[in-house]
């Protein structure tokens, strides 16, 4: 007896799942596929494994799933298999592929990002925050409205919403983040989120994300790099995570937390270390948004963040980003006496706290063949992480 995953994706189907249909004792299919595929005996599946099981137990013969695209990627054939099931597949044009194309996109440095539910939003939100290309499979919830009304307005993007993709009524439009927000869209099964102004880089020997950075927390002027490395560390910034860089200096930290794949928000009131934090991004190529501005006021405004780094500001701000109730906060003071009223917020806010002191000692050589240290400042780390996770 076989199981069998037929992908369809709008054009004529091959004459091998041709064959396995016509074979089949059991055909099942998403509702939206039952109307679309000739095949009358397909019934929608509500219960897809308890179908496929049943149908086992009671021997009947062969069993098809049709799916929309390719059923290997982001589809059913990940499902049957958790399920114990090896099915044979005959796949077709997966959706991100179709959509590409009918933009006349490549996508082979393209992210692609499946939701399950709302509950993913900010996820995926972050994730085209930090990438210059993403390909979103919608769901109800994660759709063309959703994404430009959290993206704005901190981080423009172009819309390519796909509609009804490989069907009769296929629709491909170009849109602004604001007409997204308001215009009806009828069930669309991509958008495609792309940055305007990126600059491509070399071709890459990888699909979707380029290869991590070669090495980071690289000197330079705010933290001492052996600091940095800790502060990133405990931050511990990852893709679909958003990080707030508050007081940012020269954004040293930003665009550590940017090269390894976090979506960041850099907070700086000085104009001269505004100048310099765009140049670092410029110099390496990662996306960061800068909000110019006195922290606390200027954190109103931000999406809740996964991960903040309290570079400068004191108590106050660490209160304030408390409350938003990131998953990791980091803060960082120069002297001991400081440490007590950091301690204090954190744990009002409900969040436990441990400090360290580090102060990194450089070996150097001197002109006679000795060896000398050379010790930096000495910088003490508060990291706190909620007492109750959510």
């Amino acid at each position: 007896m076989t199981i069998a995953v037929v992908g369809w994706d709008g054009s004529e189907l091959s004459p091998k799942a041709h064959d396995l249909l016509r074979r089949a004792a059991l055909v099942v299919a998403p509702e939206a596929l039952t109307r679309r595929v000739p095949y009358k005996d397909a019934v929608p599946y509500d219960d897809l494994l308890r179908a496929l099981d049943e149908h086992l137990e009671n021997g009947e013969g062969d069993a098809v799933v049709l799916a929309e695209g390719d059923p290997g990627f982001f589809g059913v054939v990940r499902e049957l298999r958790g399920h114990g099931i090896t099915p044979q597949v005959v796949p077709a044009v997966s959706l991100p592929a179709r959509a590409f194309a009918c933009a006349g996109l490549s996508w082979e440095d393209a992210l692609v990002v499946a939701p399950s539910g709302p509950h993913e939003l900010n996820r995926v939100v972050n994730a085209c925050r930090a990438h210059h290309k993403v390909g979103v499979l919608c769901t109800p919830g994660v759709g063309p409205g959703e994404i430009a009304r959290e993206l704005a307005p901190t981080t423009p993007r172009a819309l390519i919403v796909c509609e009804d993709l490989g069907g009769p009524d296929e629709r491909v439009s170009h849109s602004r983040m604001g007409e997204a927000t308001t215009r009806p869209w009828k069930d669309p099964d991509v958008v495609l989120v792309l940055d305007p102004l990126h600059r491509p880089h070399e071709r890459s020997w990888v699909g979707g994300l380029r290869p991590g950075p070669q090495e980071w927390a690289l000197a330079g002027d705010d933290l001492p790099a052996e600091v940095r490395a800790f502060v990133v560390a405990k931050l511990g910034p990852r893709l679909g995570d958003l990080v707030w860089d508050v007081g940012a200096g020269t954004g040293e930290v930003a665009v550590d937390c940017a090269r390894l794949g976090a979506a960041v928000i850099a907070v700086e009131r000085d104009e001269q270390s505004c100048a310099r934090l765009r140049r670092r991004v410029l110099e390496h190529g990662v996306k960061v948004a800068l909000t110019r501005g006195q922290a606390p006021p200027a954190l109103e405004p931000l999406p809740d963040p996964d991960a903040v780094f309290v570079g400068g500001g004191g108590p106050d701000v660490v209160a304030v980003c408390a409350e938003r109730r990131p998953r990791s906060l980091v803060c960082t003071v120069k002297a001991l006496e400081q440490v007590p009223a950091v301690y204090a917020r954190m744990r009002e806010y409900g969040y436990r706290a441990e400090g360290v002191c580090i102060q990194a000692s450089m070996v150097s050589v001197l002109p006679d063949g000795r060896h000398g240290l050379a010790p930096s400042r000495a910088v003490f780390v508060i990291h706190g992480v909620p007492a109750h996770p959510a």
